[in-house]
């Protein structure tokens, strides 16, 4: 029945107690262990939060150097046909070319047109009214265009400026109204 009393005759006793000391030595251990490994993620964090700094920095910076890139020809292209003195059509042809390079530098950056054809409804997101012309077209819609505009994917760089149609007023004589009594009294 000793055997039923200590099922494990062969398990080592508990051992000795330690001393407060002890104990305390090395709760201070896992401590400043636990200390060290808080302080070198703090600095892991900041170094990373510098470094995408510093990215978003020179992304910012250098956001333009794509589109600078493909213009500098285009420059160098207006120069040249300034320099020259060259029969009109010679001038002509030099400055369609350069105005080919422009408009393929402004769509490699994204860059489209807003130029409504007349009788296209009024947007106001694209379009400013910078006029409002009695007509007979449908109100609301443009008429002419002044100016084209730009967009850069989606933002509008600049609004097409437009001529927009409004209805025609009706100055017939109402024969109710009294607006043509005063030229009639003096019979």
């Amino acid at each position: 029945m000793d055997d039923q009393q200590n099922p494990n005759p062969e398990a080592p006793e508990a051992a000795p107690p330690r001393s407060l000391e002890e104990v305390l030595a090395e709760a201070q251990a896992k401590i400043e262990e636990h200390r060290n490994a808080h302080l070198r993620a703090l600095a892991d964090a900041d170094n990373a939060r510098k470094r995408a700094q510093a990215d978003i920095a020179a992304a910012g910076k250098y956001a333009v150097e794509r589109i600078v890139a493909d213009l500098v020809p285009v420059v160098d292209s207006l120069e040249a046909a300034l320099a020259v003195q060259a029969e009109e059509g010679a001038l002509r042809s030099g400055v369609e070319l350069t105005l080919k390079q422009l408009r393929g530098a402004l769509e490699k950056a994204k860059v489209s047109e807003i130029s409504p054809v007349p009788g296209a409804k009024f947007d106001p997101n694209r379009h400013q009214a910078m006029a409002a012309v009695p007509s007979e077209a449908e109100p609301n819609t443009v008429i002419a265009i002044m100016q084209k505009g730009y967009l850069l994917h989606d933002r509008v760089v600049r609004p097409a400026l437009v001529t927009v149609a409004k209805a025609i007023e009706n100055r017939e004589i109402n024969p109710i109204s009294d607006a043509g009594l005063a030229s009639n009294q003096g019979n």
